[in-house]
């Protein structure tokens, strides 16, 4: 019994806790370090992302130039919304979206805080999948500010 009940309290111990694996909220690095992705709560308890920053010297003006919708293709890049739709898994966000503007594709997407506190996120079509590792970044003060009064975002995809 007593082998059982140690074996029960190491694997608890070993196993990643849910609440750290879904943290994903916060500002991150693109793994090509060309953009910012801010990670907040849509609203209902799951997370949406949207650019807070491109690299002036990869974006086309700073628009969302190469949408397939037309009428979108004037928008700015900034505020554009990159992931959302994700349902919470055991240890992971699964089931999202995520939209690559420099080819306007959207694909099924999953995400997840790894251990040494950057962000796996992971885009597929099918079976063909491409994951991405994003870095945090420092919070701005009136970032952390704003949290403290609990602010949430509302995405829209068209």
């Amino acid at each position: 019994m007593k082998i059982l009940l140690l074996g029960i309290i190491a694997l608890a111990v070993s196993a990643p806790a849910n609440a750290d694996t879904l943290d994903v909220y916060g500002l991150w690095l693109t793994q090509a370090k060309d953009a910012h992705i801010k990670v907040t709560d849509c609203g209902d308890g799951t997370p949406c992302g949207a650019l807070v920053w491109v690299d002036p010297m990869i974006a086309e003006a700073g628009i969302d130039a190469r949408n397939a919708n037309t009428s979108l293709r004037a928008r700015p890049l900034v505020g554009v919304p990159i992931v959302w739709g994700y349902a919470r898994g055991k240890e992971k966000w699964k089931s999202g979206r995520i939209y690559n503007p420099e080819d306007s594709k959207t694909f099924k997407s999953s995400m997840r805080l790894q251990e040494n506190g950057t962000l796996k996120v992971k885009g597929c079509i099918g079976p063909l999948c491409i994951t991405n590792i994003w870095t945090p970044l420092p919070k701005p003060h009136d970032e952390i500010n704003s949290e403290k009064r609990g602010s949430q975002m509302n995405i829209t995809t068209d």
